[in-house]
């Protein structure tokens, strides 16, 4: 599948804003399933200063300088992403019990070390909680595989909760979001991860894009879609390193060619699509507009983005 998404932001301040720093994860990633053929970013007004890089997680970053005083400030990105369905995991990974690899990851003087165990630990909106691990147990039986009883999970909280985009906030607490069983995709990929990191397993944090279908008989509306946000699970294999297996809690399925992934972390904080340091602005509106489009593949093949 070939998608076109436009993902624009825009700010006003008021006052204006004198100086500004500013970092972006606005770069699709590149995967075994995912080609990111074209991609672009727009920032006016014109920064004195730009950069990409990559973080710690492997996401790509832009950050970026604004040093003249300016009362709006537009950040547009433009990305063409061929997208395939994922490899399923083998039936290895998808056979271990979840206890097993709660093992594995239960910190032991001498073991080797497993770059997923950075996924274990608590993060800023998702600590460990009680109430994560009490929700989780009905679907987390004794002996079993952890690629099941996730993707149970993700079914039930589909069915027990409800998208409500205005009973959250993002300062709102994870587990406050679950006790009110409402909340959006990011409040959703919080709790998923909380349920499994308070039993001691890998989880991540997955932002990006959704294609999404209008209603029969209505045209696509440019900037009416928006960012997303899903669950990725690490399911250690018998020798070396495991694979992760993505799960979406808002949709109750798993994530295909439909998806577009932008970044991963340990949760929200870790791949804000947008982030900065003012000097000036005390107050600000902010507009948000994402276009994920299908669109024709070409007859030629098109070079991948540098």
């Amino acid at each position: 599948m070939l998608l076109q998404i436009t993902h624009e932001t825009h700010y006003a301040y008021a006052p204006a804003v004198e100086t500004a720093q500013h970092l972006a994860h606005l770069r699709p990633l590149r995967s075994a399933s995912q080609e990111l053929l074209e991609h672009r970013i727009e920032i006016k007004p014109a920064p004195a200063q730009r950069s990409d890089s990559a973080d710690a997680y492997g996401n790509a970053r832009t950050f970026f300088a604004l040093e003249s005083t300016h009362e709006e400030l537009s950040v547009v990105a433009h990305s063409l992403v061929r997208t395939s369905m994922p490899a399923p995991p083998g039936e290895a990974e998808r056979e271990v019990p979840w206890e097993q690899v709660r093992e594995r990851f239960r910190y032991r003087k001498g073991s080797s070390y497993d770059p997923a165990a950075e996924f274990v630990f608590p993060s800023r909106y998702v600590p460990r909680h009680d109430d994560f691990a009490d929700y989780a147990r009905a679907s987390f039986t004794p002996e079993r595989p952890l690629f099941d009883a996730a993707f149970e999970l993700t079914q039930r909280m589909f069915s027990d909760f409800i998208y409500d985009g205005d009973s959250t906030e993002i300062s709102t607490p994870a587990v406050q979001a679950l006790a009110q069983r409402r909340g959006v995709c990011q409040d959703f990929a919080h709790i998923m991860i909380g349920c499994l990191r308070t039993l001691g397993l890998p989880a991540r944090y997955v932002s990006g894009y959704l294609l999404t279908q209008p209603p029969p008989g209505q045209e696509r509306l440019v900037g009416a879609d928006a960012s997303h946000a899903w669950v990725s699970v690490y399911l250690p294999g018998a020798q070396g390193n495991g694979t992760w297996a993505d799960f979406d809690p808002t949709n109750g399925r798993q994530p295909g060619e439909d998806y577009v992934a932008l970044a991963v972390g340990r949760d929200f904080a870790d791949v804000s699509p947008m982030r900065g340091v003012l000097h000036g602005g005390a107050r600000h509106t902010l507009k948000v507009g994402v276009t994920v489009q299908p669109v024709q593949a070409p007859d030629d093949a098109q070079a991948p983005a540098a």
